[in-house]
């Protein structure tokens, strides 16, 4: 087996670097909180409750808390049905997270109007991307989507965000759900202007 020597300042770096990290802090997410949304339409103010998905809440909590959301597309807009959003503005960013899938939890409130769900392609496979319910939706209920936390200030917001961009492909003709999750907005912001985004997403009192 062939071996090659490290020179001296690396070896001394991967001593000394681990022993300066500090810790990482660990967070409490509380039981019940609130987030501002600004958007290109407007504010509006997202209420989770842990006890409605506990999963849900802490990955939520984790992104918002390190700005993931900021700048993020809403991309898949159906009047009268949802409003989707949770690329992350750096398509790098996005690739690592979207893998980092988060158990199921039980479903314990029904998909309402103004209620916030992760979107999932099985079981568990929840990651970053969220959904808010333009409308009651049962046939979410049925396909266990579970909601983590509903809008309770500036329900009118979603309703306008621009919609004319329609359905992703192939039931739509404009969007591809494949470049939205491998380039995000680097594919979404020059080819559709339009699109209504998340300015930035912050805890509130």
């Amino acid at each position: 087996m062939c071996t090659r020597s490290l020179p001296v300042s690396t070896i001394l770096l991967s001593l000394i670097l681990p022993a300066c990290r500090k810790p990482a802090t660990k967070v409490s997410v509380p039981d019940v909180f609130r987030v501002k949304f600004e958007t290109s339409q407007g504010n509006f103010i997202v209420e989770v409750t842990h006890a409605w998905a506990p999963h849900a809440a802490d990955r939520f909590h984790e992104l918002v808390r390190m700005g993931y959301y900021d700048e993020a597309r809403f991309f898949r807009v159906l009047p009268g049905s949802i409003a989707q959003f949770g690329v992350h503005r750096d398509f790098n960013v996005h690739a690592v997270w979207r893998k980092l899938f988060i158990v199921d939890d039980p479903p314990l409130q029904k998909n309402l109007r103004g209620t916030l769900a992760f979107a999932k392609s099985g079981s568990s496979t929840r990651s970053t991307e969220v959904f808010i319910n333009l409308a009651d939706k049962a046939v979410l209920d049925e396909q266990s989507f579970v909601p983590f936390g509903k809008i309770v200030e500036g329900m009118d917001v979603p309703g306008k965000f621009y919609a004319g961009y329609g359905e992703l492909r192939p039931e739509g003709k404009n969007i591809d759900g494949n470049r939205v999750e491998e380039e995000t907005n680097e594919y979404l912001v020059q080819r559709f202007p339009k699109m209504d985004y998340i300015q930035r997403a912050r805890f509130v009192p």
